[in-house]
């Protein structure tokens, strides 16, 4: 049973959430990257900034005392008003990715069937971010952009935050660390949780004191909750699709539980090997056990089909992984989030193709996916066959399908969705003539 000491540290940690309640809104800021390195056009009161900057050289020294991470250089210090966040955020949004990278990640969620065909990913993230901005850490410019009007009480805790990514960037290389998997979106993730999740227990570290991190019970859900809670204040976040709320949830609150387990077997100290060696999928985030148990998980492999090759108007735009955060979103958005907490923990692993033809919003979508059991692919089977008719409000049956075999007619195309033993997989805007081949080539899978 937790001491009273413990519970009252609880108490205070969940009043103080309350209290600062655009702190998380803040950190998310770091979702995306941070602002850009330029002077602002109108600078608070000289007393002010001053004070701020001692306030942040202050917090940097703690921070490296609770993390056991050393200072290795002098910060960078940047004291900016409200004004000019929307332009910082901007410039980093264009300066991080290309518009061919912010084209791909709209495709891919148009695709999946996440967003409409009219989304525009782009516009969405800066209001979805501006919304929450409130101070961060630019690692590519080695910069803490400190905000000026948070109030005291909310300044010390996005400082403590993201001047524990100051500490991680001096010692591990945050642009490297974050860039090192850029190819696999599932791996990325893992990797955004585990510099989230580790500034977030270094803040809340701070906000306890004597109190350590490590023997508050079933603090995951605790931070989940009060984070969830502040969200509700933000208009662009409470009215963004699942997906989204999911995504920048999820570094902080399933990346601490992550950290948590950390510190429970070897405290601050062992929290670096996250970094030298992180985990490979989100998975491993959801359960720990998978990362600090070695347990192995099956790697998956899906060539290009060749009847979708040298298709004309079709060429392949991306190929990636989405793991099990991805089909998270998926039933969470589509059906609902306790089937996804039911459906989406038997992921294994995954691979998609994805195809984008010559007119506007047209895609075809590969997909292969791997569950914990027959019984498992089964229920996600299921569950896909009822994204598709909701993607689909036009889908016609075929009379070849199966209790373990959807074909049907959509506007866009041919849809394939094959169980096939502990393996889900399915294509989308197949051209017609092309099923029974797309149909073979997935059962020889």
């Amino acid at each position: 049973m937790a001491s009273d000491h413990t519970i009252d540290a609880v108490r205070q940690l969940s009043l103080a959430f309350r209290r600062t309640l655009r702190c998380a809104a803040a950190i998310l800021l770091s979702a995306i990257g941070a602002l850009a390195q330029t002077g602002a056009t109108q600078a608070p009161g000289v007393s002010s900034a001053q004070s701020l900057l001692a306030q942040a050289d202050e917090v940097f020294a703690e921070m490296s005392r609770i993390t056991g991470l050393p200072i290795k250089g002098p910060l960078k210090k940047l004291v900016l008003p409200h004004s000019e966040i929307r332009k910082y955020l901007e410039e980093s949004l264009h300066e991080e990715y290309t518009p061919g990278e912010i084209h791909v990640q709209e495709a891919v969620l148009k695709a999946f069937g996440l967003v409409s065909r009219e989304f525009d990913l782009a516009k969405f993230l800066i209001g979805f971010y501006t919304e929450q901005a409130a101070g961060a850490y630019d690692p590519r410019h080695k910069t803490m952009f400190i905000a000026d009007w948070p109030t005291p009480e909310m300044q010390r805790l996005v400082l403590a935050h993201e001047l524990t990514h100051a500490l991680q960037d001096q010692n591990f290389d945050l642009v490297k660390f974050l860039r090192a998997q850029r190819s696999n979106d599932d791996a990325t993730n893992a990797r955004q949780a585990v510099m989230e999740g580790h500034a977030t227990a270094a803040m809340l570290q701070r906000m306890l004191g004597p109190v350590s991190l490590s023997s508050i019970p079933s603090l995951e859900p605790l931070l989940a909750s009060m984070v969830n809670q502040q969200m509700s204040e933000f208009p662009a976040f409470t009215t963004a699709p699942y997906f989204f709320r999911l995504q920048a949830l999820f570094p902080y609150a399933q990346g601490m539980g992550f950290m948590y387990t950390g510190l429970q077997s070897g405290g601050w100290k062992a929290l670096d090997e996250l970094f030298e060696r992180p985990p490979k999928t989100t998975k491993e985030i959801f359960d720990p056990s998978f990362y600090y148990e070695s347990k192995s998980l099956p790697a998956i492999s899906l060539d290009r089909p060749p009847a979708l090759e040298g298709v004309s108007g079709l060429r392949v735009l991306t190929e990636n992984t989405i793991g099990e955060l991805g089909y998270y979103s998926l039933l969470g958005q589509f059906i609902s989030e306790e089937e996804a907490k039911t459906v989406a923990t038997g992921w294994l692993g995954d691979r998609y193709i994805l195809y984008e033809g010559s007119t506007a919003g047209q895609f075809a979508l590969v997909a292969r996916s791997r569950w914990a059991s027959a019984e498992t692919a089964l229920a996600f089977f299921r569950d896909y066959h009822t994204i598709l008719t909701k993607k689909y409000l036009e889908l016609t049956p075929d009379k070849r399908s199966t209790a373990d075999l959807f074909i049907g007619t959509a506007a866009n195309g041919q849809v394939i969705l094959l169980r096939k033993g502990d393996e889900c997989l399915w294509a989308e805007g197949v051209p017609a003539e092309k099923t029974e081949p797309i149909l073979n080539w997935l059962r020889a899978l």
